[in-house]
């Protein structure tokens, strides 16, 4: 029997996905050109994406090989637009995510002429003009009318995410257009995408400081406070408890939080500064599942929990400020600060209880407003260093100085425990008074200790307009009377005398009751009633003048050119999060 003609190819020992022999044949090393012809693109768009694999061949090429292959980066660059032009499935699709892969791996390498270089490698010098202007007018055309068909967050996410980054991409040095696009972007279908998408981010990233360590006010039982202190085995075990790392375990899992979905919060603060449609939708987009939080519940809840660990790591305060930079944008723009104090807004907010010192655990809901009233506090209690973070409390108290200046001038009135607040601003003047020499070590430490003066005065001149009632501000006086000593010390430690009619005001009343309770024989008392003090209180009113200048409660917009250094180590930051982003897909 003859043999057959016909003869098996050896079998390949891997099976490798088409697309990355594209890949490959798009990058090949070696320096003869290969035809990149309309056949080999039609294929490239109609092959699933595989980013992983994208990724790994960009990242193994050096900058100079990829100015070397710069031919084939340019016509990927342009086909990849073309595509998304023509906003035909699949092709639109796969185009957009692999250009997110392929900007990120060009754009991140380390060029010796930066600006040139990257130029070379997208378009060329001489089309440079043209293609972004079509690349810019392309992507605004798919955002504004593009298939609206975004199942879940997943799926809105990485858009999201690379938003933020070419939105900041070299934005302070010249007129970036993602950044001009934001500003008259309207589409309310796909604004609520991306807050759904926001809010369900801040849920799955707060959940993960949650499985470090179960902080739910009832979890503090008899059971996990033993635990807690190594006698677990004396716990009752009628009920399960979350175990609780060892502190040096935590301090670690803590510290490597939030995950680099947080990366998303850039993108949020862009929109924010820019979009009011978006800052109305954050704050009165309702979940689509009622056991759900809203979006604005889950971004409050994340933010507390990252205040209270901020200091950890250089990377959790950058974002730390992000989410400042976002609050004092809602609460410094009246009708959004008018939502965020009505009853018509209140919400439930899971607020971190992972640290002392406590707030007192509210259950039910509240106003949005009573809820960041609470975070300030604990931001401010739970980031006391020598070396004080001066950009962060100036930051803290910026939005508090914001908030009960709109209670003020608009009467408003909300159920809050008030006596935490000024008990936290007064432990903080202690603080600075103790650690006077770190504390002056910071040349902004005069700003903020002028906003923190004028924010107690104001509170002091203007409370009757928003506490909700006499005992509420008898309460403030008192408070003031007892801390009487440190305000002197405070005055004297930072050279305020002659220099601030806040803080004169403020020994003022507080010698001015000092001598009301001298004369009444109870200077020294420590145990006065609540009947007793609202007695010498209301007495002391008769006598009493606040001299409180005009203007206490001014502040100045947010401007982002006042935080340019910052906001840019902060796109550096979401930049090395979405590679790790990346890497792990």
């Amino acid at each position: 029997m003859e043999p057959s003609p016909l003869t098996q190819d050896t079998r390949p020992e891997i099976f490798q996905p088409k697309i990355i022999s594209l890949y490959e044949t798009l990058f090949k090393e070696d320096d003869e050109e290969v035809e990149l012809s309309a056949g080999f693109w039609q294929e490239f768009f109609l092959h699933r994406p595989d980013p992983t694999g994208l990724q790994r061949i960009l990242n193994s090429a050096t900058p100079d090989e990829m100015l070397h292959q710069q031919a084939h980066s340019q016509a990927l660059f342009s086909q990849a637009i073309l595509r998304v032009k023509q906003a035909r499935a699949p092709a639109d699709e796969i185009a957009l995510e692999t250009l997110t892969v392929f900007l990120d791996a060009a754009l991140t390498k380390k060029y010796t002429n930066p600006s040139s270089d990257i130029i070379a490698v997208l378009t060329g010098l001489n089309d440079a003009d043209k293609v972004m202007t079509e690349f810019v007018a392309t992507l605004d055309t798919a955002i504004r009318g593009g298939r609206d068909n975004c199942d879940d967050s997943t799926q809105v996410l990485p858009a999201l995410y690379l938003l933020g980054l070419l939105t900041n991409y070299n934005k302070f040095e010249f007129q970036n257009p993602y950044r001009l696009r934001l500003d008259d972007f309207v589409n309310d279908a796909i604004i609520q995408d991306m807050v759904a998408c926001f809010g369900n981010t801040c849920t799955k990233l707060r959940d993960a400081y949650v499985a470090v360590q179960d902080d739910m006010p009832e979890g503090w039982s008899l059971g996990s406070t033993l635990s807690y202190i190594g006698l677990g085995a004396l716990a009752p075990s009628s009920r399960p408890t979350t175990p609780v790392p060892a502190p040096e375990d935590a301090k670690s899992l803590f510290a490597a939080l939030p995950g680099p979905d947080i990366g998303v919060l850039l993108s949020t603060y862009d929109f924010a500064n820019a979009n009011k449609v978006f800052c109305f939708n954050l704050v009165k987009s309702a979940p689509a599942d009622k056991s759900e939080p809203s979006p604005l519940s889950a971004y409050l809840s994340l933010t507390s929990y990252m205040f209270q660990h901020a200091h950890r790591s250089t990377r959790a305060a950058l974002y730390t400020y992000l989410s400042l930079f976002v609050l004092q944008i809602l609460v410094e723009d009246r009708e959004l600060a008018k939502r965020l104090c009505s009853d018509e807004s209140k919400l439930s907010v899971r607020l971190c209880r992972q640290r002392q010192p406590y707030l007192p655990a509210v259950r039910g809901d509240r106003v949005p407003a009573a809820v960041i009233l609470d975070m300030m506090s604990d931001a401010i209690s739970h980031n006391l260093r020598r070396r004080l973070d001066v950009d962060f409390y100036i930051l803290c108290l910026g939005v508090l100085l914001r908030l009960l200046s709109h209670l003020s001038r608009t009467k408003t009135r909300i159920t809050y425990h008030w006596s935490e607040l000024w008990r936290t601003l007064l432990s903080f003047v202690r603080f600075l008074t103790t650690y006077e020499s770190d504390i002056k070590s910071n040349y902004k430490s005069n700003g903020m200790i002028n906003i923190l003066v004028n924010l107690l005065a104001f509170a002091l001149s203007s409370g009757e307009n928003f506490l909700p009632d006499p005992a509420s501000y008898d309460d403030l006086f008192y408070k003031l009377v007892e801390s009487g000593d440190t305000l002197i010390k405070f005055r004297d430690t930072f050279g305020l005398s002659g220099q601030s009619d806040s803080m004169q005001t403020l020994i003022n009343v507080s010698s001015h009751y000092q001598s009301l309770l001298e004369s009444n024989g109870t200077a020294r008392s420590k145990h006065l009633s609540p009947q007793e003090v609202s007695a010498v209180i209301k007495q002391g009113y008769e006598t009493l003048s606040i001299d409180a200048s005009e203007g206490l409660d001014r502040w100045e917009k947010f401007r982002e050119a006042d935080f340019k250094s910052l906001l840019k180590k902060i796109a550096r930051a979401a930049v090395e999060d979405a590679k790790a982003l990346n890497d792990d897909n």
